[in-house]
């Protein structure tokens, strides 16, 4: 099992931001996503990056608020999230995987490891 580690969460004023920080020890892996999951509701992707190409893909709902990148040299991802909104308070989970194919990018059973997750909260 590749532990997988996210961290950044917290609580923040809509308009704000946070990083979120995603590590996979010793391994690289061919897609990273991020996906959140609010209180009686789905686990819904959020953003993927697949290192061939280094193409990015987000949901239309943090298009332009929210970017994802990597940090190859430290097996480490992020999500930058800007300008944030109460609707984006969740749970926010890190997951990877290899040969995912584009098509199923969004797809949360796509991918091969997860972390715990972490709390985001966006007052108003």
């Amino acid at each position: 099992q590749v532990p997988v580690v996210e961290s950044g969460g917290g609580l923040v004023q809509a308009g704000g931001s946070l990083r979120l920080s995603c590590a996979t020890s010793g391994r690289t892996f061919s897609t990273i996503g991020w996906f959140r999951q609010a209180p009686g509701q789905e686990r819904d992707f959020v953003a993927a990056f697949r290192r061939n190409g280094g193409h990015k893909y987000y949901t239309d709902s943090v298009k332009g608020r929210f970017t994802i990148s990597r940090d190859g040299a430290r097996n480490s991802m992020y999500l930058q999230m800007d300008s944030m909104k109460p609707e984006d308070t969740a749970v926010y989970y890190c997951a990877v995987g290899d040969r995912i194919i584009l098509s199923q990018i969004r797809s949360r059973d796509a991918y091969d490891y997860w972390g715990q997750g972490t709390q985001v909260t966006v007052f108003s």
